[in-house]
């Protein structure tokens, strides 16, 4: 066998697929602790070895792909109207740089998409989340309770003997918040499939959902509530009788649709009960204040840069009415809306909910429960999107792309055409 055989062959094998995978979500969870502990420049080579080597993976097993199938045309639209977006940026420079960065994280994410089914890409997550929110707690106790001493280079203040808020390796409170959220859904998907056992998945979802309290971020309510729903309303549809399935969804779509707008109603209230009224408070100015900028360019917006940067109009301009230091919009619909305009969040949306609607009916008549980890994940985001901009940089814009990718190959238009191709005929019936 040559040389050239024996690396064809190790790069096809399942050995360096989930070698691969381990490492890539383990590099982006852990692109905080990453750079603080070296540069953006070390962030930023990892991530392009990951990418070449990604690339050199999916040519090894091109005849295994299908190049309809290769990622959703939604993502594909939004990828290319963000770089287009060069021509009217601001700062061409950052614009192609913010661009790279996204390509980069999305191309690892459909990698993993092609080379890991549904159940091995649960398992990859919850063990390399396992890890890092063991390492988020072992930090804290050495800093809150061992030495007593803040960790600056880390943003760790040392509060786990008051009961938090505590960031762990994650930088911030409501990063560490919305990863917990997605870490006990993973750890619950995984124990139900019977992936790991009970002694590995109680331990885990204890150590999830004691972080999440530890953060205390008042996102992690609405996203465990949110999430708790979705679980609820996805097990009644998943229980109902297949005749009756369509109508069960309707009414429950009426029942959400309702509960929004009564949420909507007493939004204050609510405000006020989780005691987040400023909180709310400074997203709500700041979010008038984008709106302003948005009417200026209301349809291609000011260009495209992910996370803002320093120095760049009208990001600082806009802290500069604030008095304040934002380095997002703290909503990434509006962080889209200000940045590609309508055309942006049109396209945005389309990605997102497109990627809902096909996983949620993939859950509704699939037997597993492993399908059910897309729609709930999704529903994180989504949710998470409305105070936050997690999903359009790092870990929320790799699992968003993800999600879309694992969606878009179980129910997809390109589907029905590669089945004409092949003669073989997709079904959605219930599968063990």
């Amino acid at each position: 066998m040559t040389s050239r055989a024996r690396l064809s062959r190790l790069l096809g094998s399942v050995e360096m697929a989930r070698a691969y995978t381990i490492t890539a979500l383990t590099a982006t969870f852990g692109s905080f602790l990453i750079e603080r502990m070296t540069s953006t420049t070390t962030f930023a080579t990892i991530i392009l070895l990951l990418g070449v080597l990604g690339a050199a993976i999916l040519f090894v097993r091109r005849e295994e792909l299908s190049l309809l199938r290769v990622a959703p045309s939604s993502l594909l639209a939004f990828l290319a109207l963000a770089l287009l977006s060069v021509i009217w940026s601001t700062d061409r420079s950052d614009t192609l740089i913010g661009w790279v960065w996204m390509f980069g994280f999305a191309f690892i994410a459909i990698t993993i998409g092609h080379i890991r089914d549904t159940l091995q890409t649960v398992r990859a997550i919850g063990d390399t989340l396992r890890a890092l929110l063991a390492l988020s707690l072992g930090i804290e106790i050495l800093s809150g309770l061992l030495i007593d001493v803040p960790i600056a280079f880390l943003d760790i203040e040392g509060n786990l003997a008051m009961g938090g808020p505590i960031q762990g390796i994650f930088g911030t409170r409501n990063m560490l918040g919305f990863v917990a959220v997605i870490a006990l859904i993973t750890f619950f998907i995984e124990w139900r499939t019977q992936s790991i056992s009970a002694p590995i998945a109680i331990p885990s979802i204890a150590l999830a959902g004691f972080l999440a309290l530890l953060s205390a971020s008042p996102t992690v309510l609405v996203l465990a509530f949110a999430v708790g729903v979705a679980t609820g309303a996805l097990t009644i549809v998943r229980h109902a009788p297949p005749e009756r399935r369509n109508i069960v969804q309707w009414m429950l779509g009426a029942l959400v649709a309702a509960a929004l707008v009564v949420a909507f109603a007493f939004r204050h209230q609510i405000i006020a009960w989780m005691g987040a009224g400023s909180d709310f408070s400074t997203r709500a100015d700041l979010w008038n204040q984008i709106l302003d900028f948005v009417a200026i360019k209301p349809f291609q917006g000011w260009g495209w840069f992910g996370p803002w940067q320093r120095g760049e109009y009208p990001f600082t301009y806009i802290n500069y009415l604030l008095d304040d230091r934002h380095q997002t919009a703290l909503n990434a619909f509006f962080d889209v809306l200000l940045q590609l305009g309508v055309a942006g969040l049109l396209l945005f949306l389309l990605l997102g909910s497109a990627a809902l609607i096909r996983s949620w009916l993939v859950a509704s008549v699939r037997r597993s429960v492993v399908y059910a980890w897309t729609p709930l994940v999704l529903v994180t985001l989504a949710v998470d999107s409305m105070f936050e901009s997690f999903t359009i940089s790092g870990a929320g814009w790799f699992m968003l792309v993800l999600c879309a990718l694992r969606a878009g190959q179980s129910r997809s238009w390109r589907e029905n055409i590669d089945a004409a191709n092949t003669g073989v005929i997709p079904t959605l019936r219930p599968q063990k």
